[in-house]
């Protein structure tokens, strides 16, 4: 009986799915926006007008805790526009108004949002 010649694969290797980590802060935002178009927006003079807009109807008061707004960045009592519903929920399905829905913007403490706020994020329990 003869040998068998060796079979080559027809399929090569699969290319990683895995993704080398930004080196510096630059790089992790640059990431961050491709990955997740809204946080662009960020920077507008138009989110920033919304938001001033809103911190000012909600009085410099944190609406989940009741702290005074009046630190600066970052300060735990800095302000923050915090968006009720995550960008992040409903960007994808066709419902962007609600980034500029002053009614989806609430004024919070950056202690709260940083914490609290994407501890609830993350359990899908906003």
């Amino acid at each position: 009986m003869g040998r068998l010649k060796a079979v080559q694969p027809r399929l090569g290797a699969a290319p990683s799915r895995l993704r080398q980590a930004p080196s510096t802060e630059k790089d992790r935002n640059l990431q961050r926006r491709a990955d997740q178009p809204w946080r662009s927006l960020y920077g507008l003079a138009r989110w920033q007008k919304l938001r001033y807009a809103c911190l000012m109807r909600d009085g410099w008061k944190c609406q989940q805790t009741g702290v005074v707004l009046m630190g600066k960045y970052p300060a735990p009592t800095s302000p923050v526009g915090d968006h009720i519903i995550p960008a992040h929920v409903f960007w994808f399905d066709g419902r962007q108004h609600l980034f500029w829905d002053p009614d989806n913007i609430q004024s919070v403490s950056k202690a709260y949002h940083d914490s609290e706020k994407q501890r609830l994020e993350k359990s899908g329990r906003f």
